[in-house]
């Protein structure tokens, strides 16, 4: 682990490999650790950097008003590297298309995983199957709450706990009850966000961008990615991937490191 001063927050990150630089964006119930699968395969052709979002994992939450999408562009400052591709997952996949519209500059590529998008609504289907797959949970019970999300975004409304690997549910519900801390201080702090926010403007990324999903999750993430493939001049919209959720790069590694060394290439 590398500690870097970004923004007046100390980030942390994982980094290896040489090459063409690619930042790898953590979903929201998780932490740089759900990339694990994914360093290796692509250090042999890039410089692979893996950070923690502001305030998860192992980096720090200063007191002071910030936004992911300046910390991004602020990380690749720090590490004097005019351009990135980025890729992401769920709410790092957000982060990445926030940046690639804050600072296009900046990125040669995006690479998105069951992304979520800013300015997104979910639909009354999500929220009911929320209710009926989780219901309510006391915000305060990290535990019941990451239970709770891991059911619901990591084995997926389509599959039953023992359908999904338990050593996969164990490190997702870890990562997420250290998230749902992260996201408990992050409450308390002014976050920023993308004004106007990216789902009005997916049309202004100009550069490429690969886009998939699991087929086991949540369909409003499966929509989002249409919408991604439908909205983006250069898109390309992979087939969803069979039996996998909604941390589609951990639980299926193998055909997003394909996609990846493909895409990048």
């Amino acid at each position: 682990m590398h500690k870097i001063t970004v923004n007046g927050a100390s980030i942390a990150y994982d980094e290896a490999g040489t090459g063409s630089p690619v930042v790898l964006l953590h979903a929201g119930i998780a932490d740089r650790r759900m990339w694990r699968g994914q360093v290796s395969a692509l250090a042999a052709r890039h410089r692979v950097i893996v950070p923690d979002l502001r305030g998860y994992g192992d980096s720090e939450l200063p007191p002071a008003a910030f936004t992911h999408h300046d910390d991004v562009a602020g990380l690749l400052d720090a590490l004097d590297l005019p351009r990135a591709a980025l890729v992401g997952c769920s709410f790092g996949g957000a982060v990445a298309i926030d940046t690639a519209l804050a600072h296009p500059d900046r990125v040669s590529a995006l690479a998105l995983f069951d992304t979520a998008v800013s300015g997104n609504e979910w639909s009354d289907e999500a929220n009911d199957l929320w209710d009926d797959l989780v219901g309510e949970v006391d915000p305060d019970d990290f535990v019941a709450g990451a239970a709770g999300e891991v059911r619901f975004w990591v084995v997926g409304p389509g599959r039953q706990p023992e359908d999904v690997d338990p050593e996969l549910v164990a490190f997702a519900q870890e990562m997420d009850q250290r998230a749902l801390a992260a996201e408990l201080a992050l409450g308390a702090v002014e976050v920023g966000e993308l004004t106007p926010p990216a789902t009005g403007r997916l049309g202004e990324l100009k550069i490429p961008v690969l886009v998939t999903a699991g087929a086991a999750d949540v369909p409003d993430i499966s929509r989002l990615a249409d919408r991604i493939a439908a909205e983006v001049p250069n898109a390309t919209r992979l087939p969803d991937v069979p039996d996998a959720a909604h941390l589609l790069p951990l639980e299926r590694p193998e055909p997003v490191n394909a996609a990846l060394l493909d895409f990048l290439s």
